[in-house]
């Protein structure tokens, strides 16, 4: 199946001095590098989007599906990208804000305080500023279309994503700070962007290119930050009481404190309940959360032989070894482990008198899953069970934090007692905030109550568990604060499509394209959250799934490109045949494997779906009429079902496995009968 190139569509092309095939993985590799620099950056200055990411992924796809609608209608290089990309960074630094943590349905810990513009008016600006940036990248690749045939286009299109990814995760790994990223990105645009005439180029590509440089550079000289792969890291010295500590801050909200252990247990009661609702002193302690080391200090100063510490932010625990007043890190007794804290309770090994949840309140998303917190595995029944199984005969399981609302400490207490077989203790220290302490010993005869728990109160939630780790949500729906943005979302993208693109009749011969990205977006969000509870909700585990999607991808194409594949109709059925396999398997057998057995089958069940579908797409794109409109269908798809993920607030993730394969169905009933009968 060979394909001929079309004629160029844009003559500005023909003057550009790159060829074609390394210009397209460069932009590709650079439109994949500046979505992911986006969610980070706009994240750490705007809270409320370390809660959702999802918006300005939303919005990032928009752009890309119109970036490439746009090619062929119009001949002007996207100079608009740099431009806007400047005003963002103008508005983001010269107005950050913080969330509105009193919305209806949506629980956050920490401070109330909101500071900054609405989120009404900033998120609108953020949503539409993302997509104006990302349409100049996208429409750069899709320019690059035409020149190819489809599939090789498609396949430089693989390459040059995998490329971004490579490119972000190493910077992340150095923790190198966002005026790196301004870098790489001023550089893409002066490569890609044709320089003429020369006037237009200096005024519209150089200049904002170098402002934006300029702007986060000046963040990084004056913030005082370190950069991890999670947060924008701030610290400082201050006097409290007397008392000289290390205020921490993480995307601006206050976070930790570094305090003396005896000065901590003299202000706040809750860090020496777990020691003291123990039937004896416990000498093997894990503590996950670790974070500062304050923890790590109280556990030593209790007599512990041997502290494991989780801490999931590898800055976290370097700012804690630096300027911590008691250098626990520093004693022989403490072990640290920088992973997830569920990950390490499934990992097996020892086992310890004493197992510790210390406030692991990440205070952010999972990239690319629209609900998933960093520590949401930590609180579901099956993780309380793991727990559970690490503890020695006498030993118990504690966690503290500051819940706010006296339900969230009801629906803790019952997940645990579930998974003990016997009622905790539950100390509520303070109502103001629902300061609580909840620990259950091995047995009963292992802990020493103050007093019993009378039991949950009457409409607390069931315990979170595993599908649906959402300990935050109430009830088992989608909170009235998405259903509204979600909805103007997609009326502004209808909106945006008509304007950009011209009649949606363009893209009515690919309604199936659409429905394909769709549900390839609901595949993508359960194998980064599947992964995320099989080994971790680390930025390297997410990484590596983001670079594992794209080569299944690859391969997908590579196949098709060089061999004879099945028809579509079969394609379908192996596809469909994929999803009921991932439905079938359960998470509890993945987890009771040894770790490299537990890897080869979670990548078969994960990734036969997805490198399925991905064939069902190349053999249906390598036969589109007009490559970009088909690709910028499918592209837009997947924005909706960016949408469609806050469906497993209601149905859990292992529902979107029915939704896909439902859309698989629409789109097979949706495929032309001549590409049914010939691909």
């Amino acid at each position: 199946m060979t394909l001929q190139a079309r004629k160029p569509v844009d003559d500005g092309e023909k003057a550009h001095w790159l060829a074609v095939r390394p210009r397209l993985v460069l932009a590709s590799a650079f439109m994949l590098f500046l979505e992911l620099a986006l969610i980070r950056w706009t994240g750490s200055n705007i809270v409320h989007l370390s809660y959702f990411t999802n918006f300005v992924l939303l919005g990032s796809f928009l752009g890309i599906g119109l970036g490439f609608l746009r090619v062929g209608r119009s001949r002007r290089q996207p100079y608009y990208s740099p431009v806007v990309l400047a005003v963002l960074a103008i508005v983001v630094l010269a107005f950050p804000v913080t969330v509105d943590r009193d919305t209806e349905g949506v629980l956050y810990w920490t401070s109330l305080s909101t500071t900054g513009p609405p989120a009404w008016l900033i998120l609108p600006v953020i949503f539409c500023a993302a997509a104006l940036v990302l349409m100049g990248p996208a429409e750069l690749v899709g320019r690059c279309f035409p020149e190819l045939p489809r599939l090789e286009a498609y396949r430089y299109d693989l390459i040059g994503s995998l490329t971004g990814i490579a490119a972000f995760t190493a910077l992340s790994f150095l923790s190198a700070p966002p005026v790196f990223w301004a870098l790489i990105a001023a550089i893409c645009y002066g490569v890609l962007l044709v320089p003429r005439p020369r006037s237009l180029y200096l005024g519209l590509v150089t200049v904002p290119s170098l402002a934006v440089v300029g702007l986060l550079l000046t963040e990084t000289l004056t913030a005082g930050a370190v950069w991890s792969p999670y947060y924008k890291v701030t610290s400082k010295p201050l006097t409290v009481l007397g008392v000289p500590v290390t205020d921490i801050a993480v995307n601006g909200i206050p976070h930790q404190q570094a305090v003396p252990a005896a000065t901590r247990l003299q202000w706040e009661a809750q860090y020496g309940l777990p020691y003291e609702r123990a039937a004896r002193p416990p000498q093997d302690v894990l503590i996950v959360g670790a974070g500062s080391g304050t923890d790590v200090a109280i556990a030593l100063s209790k007599g512990a032989r041997r502290v494991d510490a989780v801490e999931i932010d590898p800055k976290l625990r370097e700012l804690g070894g630096s300027v911590h007043p008691d250098r626990p890190y520093d004693d022989p007794r403490v072990t640290t482990h920088i992973t997830d804290g569920r990950a390490f309770l499934e990992r097996g090994g020892g086992a310890y008198d004493l197992i510790l949840f210390a406030l692991p309140d990440s205070l952010t998303l999972v990239s690319g899953a629209s609900s998933l917190r960093l520590e949401s595995y930590l609180f579901t029944e099956e993780a309380m069970r793991a727990a559970r199984a690490r503890l020695k005969p006498g030993g118990t399981f504690s966690m503290y934090n500051y819940y706010r609302e006296s339900w969230l400490v009801d629906r803790l207490a019952a997940t645990m007692q579930r998974a003990f077989g016997h009622k905790p203790c539950v100390d509520v220290v303070s109502t103001a905030g629902q300061q609580a302490v909840i620990t259950a010993g091995l047995t009963a005869a292992d802990q020493r109550c103050a007093a019993e728990w009378p039991g949950a109160a009457a409409g607390t939630p069931p315990p979170a568990d595993d599908d649906r780790p959402f300990l935050y949500l109430h009830d088992a729906t989608i909170p009235p604060l998405y259903l509204v943005t979600l909805g103007l979302i997609l009326a502004v993208s209808l909106i945006a499509v008509r304007v950009v693109a011209g009649p949606y009749r363009r893209m009515r011969p690919y309604r199936d394209l659409f429905l394909l990205g769709v549900a390839f977006m609901l595949l993508e969000t359960k194998s980064v959250t599947g992964f995320a509870l099989l080994f971790g909700t680390t930025w390297v585990v997410n990484a590596v799934v983001f670079a594992g999607v794209l080569v299944a991808v690859l391969a997908a194409v590579e196949v098709t490109r060089r061999f004879r594949t099945p028809p579509l109709p079969v394609m379908y059925a192996v596809l469909l045949a994929g999803l009921a396999l991932a439905w079938l398997v359960p998470n509890a057998w993945l987890l009771s494997l040894p770790v490299p057995l537990r890897v080869v089958a979670a990548v078969t069940v994960a990734f036969l779906p997805i490198f399925a579908a991905n064939v069902v797409f190349a053999k249906r794109f390598a036969e589109t009429a007009d490559a970009t409109t088909s690709f910028g269908a499918n592209l837009l798809g997947a924005m909706v079902g960016g949408c469609l993920e806050y469906a497993a607030l209601v149905i859990g993730y292992k529902g979107l496995l029915v939704v896909a394969a439902l859309l698989y169905v629409g789109a097979f009933a949706l495929l032309p009968r001549r590409a049914a009968a010939t691909v």
